[in-house]
This record gives C-alpha cells, sequence and structure tokens, in this order.
C-alpha cells in the first residue's frame, strides 16, 4: 500500500503515565530557538492534570 492511510489515527505515548494512547491530547508545546519545537501529549486521563495552555492572542494582548 502507497501513500498516506486515510482515517488512521495518531497514536502517541502519554507523558505522564507512559501508555501509548490513540487519543493523544497536547498539554504542552516545547519551543526552541535553534530548531522546530515539539509537542507533548498526554492520554485524555491525564490530561487533567496538567494546567491549560494558554490563548495565543491573550498573550499578545489581543494584537492582530
Amino acid at each position: 500500500m502507497s501513500g498516506p492511510q486515510r482515517g488512521r489515527r495518531p497514536v502517541r505515548l502519554c507523558v505522564r503515565c507512559e501508555r501509548v494512547t490513540e487519543e493523544p491530547v497536547v498539554v504542552s508545546e516545547v519551543h526552541q530557538a535553534s530548531g522546530p519545537g515539539f509537542s507533548v501529549y498526554a492520554c485524555p486521563a491525564c490530561a487533567p492534570h496538567f494546567p491549560p495552555l494558554p490563548d495565543v492572542s491573550e498573550l499578545m494582548g489581543g494584537a492582530r
């Protein structure tokens, strides 16, 4: 089979319980000056243990 598989769900490792989840939730974004950053994921059960991500528009004072 060639090309991307349609309908395939993402699989990520939960940063808290270290289990593989098919329903990853972004709980943090790591930014790097030397290259691209990355997202940190948790499973739906562990995600409430992390603070909510800040709203980018609030961080910029509502500026456009």
